[in-house]
């Protein structure tokens, strides 16, 4: 089987903590997406996990990489990054703990990243009887009414007990892909950076670094010279710099398999010629790959055309949003970036701000940002840059 002939797909896991995401996944894949150590000690998604599968039924095949993105209320920002990846998402929501503060807030962050395509999976029924599942239903459709996913479909499943898994790959496996740019200059989003490197290897064996993530559009091959920005970070004098990064790729891998040529659609890992002081502990996430010229230069400034959600989701007592304000600080979610920025100006629905950490900006990509509230940050409206 050649895989780069079978039609990709990026799905998004989403969902509150514990409410079985990742025991969909390894469902659905055969494996376990939390590969920290940190993570299966506390039994939560804490970064990005990966997991690609083969979905295959009735002699249809597509290849599916599934982002399992946070579920916890303090890593709100990280299930931005991953929504910036994906092409459709799966909701998951516990039938015997119902809809929470972070099932809206993941739901209206989907929205504030345009991904509009989403299957809700209504989680857990074997710990609910029928009367209590039937309420749970009627809840979830109260709740996605007038909002992107009020004609999603809801499939009731046990995770646990694999009950109705087949429900999800008919899903998954009937959804429209969507139509992929080849012809334009890459661009590769990096939500991973990582040394492959077994402590001990003979130099003569050394791997060089890895970066991982998906490509958005255009295509690479083996031997493409590439840039990296903001790439990595130089102090001088107490000053911090960034450094734009060139680097070949050496080796294609789609999941576990080898390939010559890189497409948009599935995640992708790339080995490079880099040290692998530069990719290791995700140092390189949040960075964006073209090959050499293509891309904008890093910036300490941008600017967005804004929409301010009505209501604030992520907390128990929903509470109007306050109008934005000059000096005030916010968190934006660039593609894979988080930075934090001042507001410099504010024109109607338009805003610049100042950064404290640069980023590409790419004009008509899609921004969600948050906003401290009770030290947390609570996601309050989405734009693009202009």
């Amino acid at each position: 089987m050649n895989i780069n002939d079978l039609e990709m797909l990026n799905i998004g896991m989403v969902g509150h903590i514990d409410h079985g995401k990742t025991t969909l996944l390894s469902q659905l894949t055969g494996k376990f997406a939390d590969t920290h150590s940190e993570e299966l000690k506390r039994g939560i998604t804490i970064k990005l996990g990966y997991a690609d599968a083969v979905i295959e039924k009735d002699g249809k095949k597509r290849y599916v990489s599934f982002v399992d993105c946070p579920g916890h209320e303090m890593l709100m920002a990280t299930m931005l990054s991953g929504a910036a990846l994906i092409d459709a998402a799966i909701l998951v929501i516990a039938a015997n703990e119902g809809i929470k503060p972070q099932t809206r807030e993941h739901l209206i962050a989907l929205q504030a990243k345009n991904v509009d395509k989403i299957l809700i999976i209504q989680n857990k029924i074997d710990l609910v009887d029928k009367k209590q599942a039937m309420e749970n239903y009627k809840a979830i459709k109260n709740f996605i009414k007038g909002t992107i996913a009020e004609n999603s479909p809801i499939i009731p499943v046990s995770a646990q007990q694999g009950i109705n898994i087949d429900g999800i790959r008919d899903y998954l496996l009937s959804i429209e892909v969507p139509e992929r740019d080849l012809q334009s200059a890459p661009e590769f989003l990096i939500a991973r950076s990582f040394d492959i490197n077994r402590p001990g290897t003979e130099i003569s064996r050394l791997h060089g670094g890895v970066i991982a993530g998906v490509l958005k559009k255009g295509t690479f091959k083996i031997g493409d010279e590439i840039e990296i920005k903001p790439g990595i970070t130089e102090k001088h004098a107490n000053q911090i710099s960034y450094k734009t990064i060139r680097t070949k790729i050496n080796s294609i891998y789609r999941g576990n398999h080898s390939i010559e040529e890189a497409s948009p659609g599935g995640s992708l890992a790339f080995e490079t010629e880099l040290d692998n002081v530069i990719t290791k502990s995700d140092s390189l996430s949040g960075s964006v790959v073209s090959k050499i010229g293509y891309l904008p230069e890093i910036s300490d400034k941008i600017k967005l055309r804004f929409s301010l959600f009505p209501e604030m989701v992520g907390e128990e007592k929903r509470t109007k949003i306050e109008d934005l304000k000059l000096s005030e600080t916010i968190m934006l979610s660039v593609n894979t970036t988080i930075t934090i920025g001042r507001i410099s100006k504010i024109n109607k629905d338009e805003i610049e701000l100042q950064l404290r950490i640069p980023v590409v900006p790419i004009k008509g990509d899609s921004v969600g940002f948050a906003r401290n509230i009770h030290n947390h940050w609570r996601l309050i409206g989405f734009g693009e840059i202009i």
